[in-house]
């Protein structure tokens, strides 16, 4: 009764639904292993920004950032703030507001200077050209830092922007017009001490959701059991019909399947 399928359009029609179900299939288990990264990120940054601080030298070095078991891992530094090399951030959204993160290189009492996110300042939108509102001072004297260690950005591919403001936070290129050895990769500020009266706002930790990766993966592989449950629908009218024909219970009708 199903020898019909043999036929080059059924065979054709078979081949269609097979790929549509895994490109599906695909696409759920990428929604998986999407969920599953997450997880892990979530687990990495949640357990590292909570881990007791230590020096930032245990984890980077002058050339050499955190690696990837290390973002965001909580570090403690004493040293001086040098307010005189302060760059700008340029784009830098916060709460969907833009702005810059000002970032202050920190003379450490261990050596090299660290890279200091201290954090958020708003544009000055009654300004032309892109200026922020107001820059907090750094502390002066002495501070210690509590922070949290990131990786050194890629270097900027667009245009040069004005003097004091850098468009990433590429610590390559900043340390070059430092006169001072620098670690790699740089810190994001959670706390210092002595605590200005005044100072950037502080930057949040990534958003540690799951997101609907569960639910797209369900869609997909539902998809999947669609487009193979609609070539199956198709076939099993077919042999009806061709049955019916076959025993004289209805008139012949040629069901044509385009492709």
């Amino acid at each position: 009764m199903y020898r019909f399928l043999l036929t080059r359009r059924w065979v054709g029609l078979l081949l269609v639904a097979l790929c549509v179900a895994g490109l599906c299939v695909f696409l759920g288990r990428w929604q998986i292993h999407r969920l599953e990264y997450k997880i892990s990120r979530n687990h990495l940054v949640s357990g590292n920004a909570h881990a007791r601080p230590v020096p930032p030298s245990r984890f980077v070095a002058v050339n050499r950032g955190p690696d990837d078991a290390h973002q965001w891992r909580r570090v403690r530094a004493s040293g001086h703030y040098d307010p005189a090399h302060t760059l700008l951030v340029r784009n830098r959204n916060l709460q969907g507001a833009n702005g810059f993160d000002v970032l202050v290189p920190l003379e450490t009492d261990a050596g090299p200077a660290l890279l200091v996110n201290r954090g958020w300042v708003p544009v000055d939108v009654n300004v032309a050209g892109g200026v922020p509102k107001k820059i907090p001072a750094s502390p002066p004297g002495h501070v210690t830092v509590l922070a949290l260690l990131r990786p050194s950005e890629l270097a900027s591919t667009t245009g040069t922007p004005p003097a004091g403001q850098v468009n990433r936070i590429d610590v390559s290129t900043i340390r070059k017009a430092l006169p001072y050895p620098v670690y790699g990769g740089y810190v994001q500020l959670t706390r210092e001490r002595p605590r200005p009266a005044h100072s950037p706002a502080i930057l949040p930790l990534p958003e540690l959701t799951e997101g609907l990766h569960i639910a797209y993966a369900v869609q997909w592989f539902l998809f999947a059991a669609m487009a193979l449950g609609y070539f199956g629908l198709l076939a099993r009218r077919e042999a009806r019909e061709r049955q019916a024909v076959a025993e004289g219970r209805a008139p012949v009708v040629a069901v044509r399947v385009s492709g």
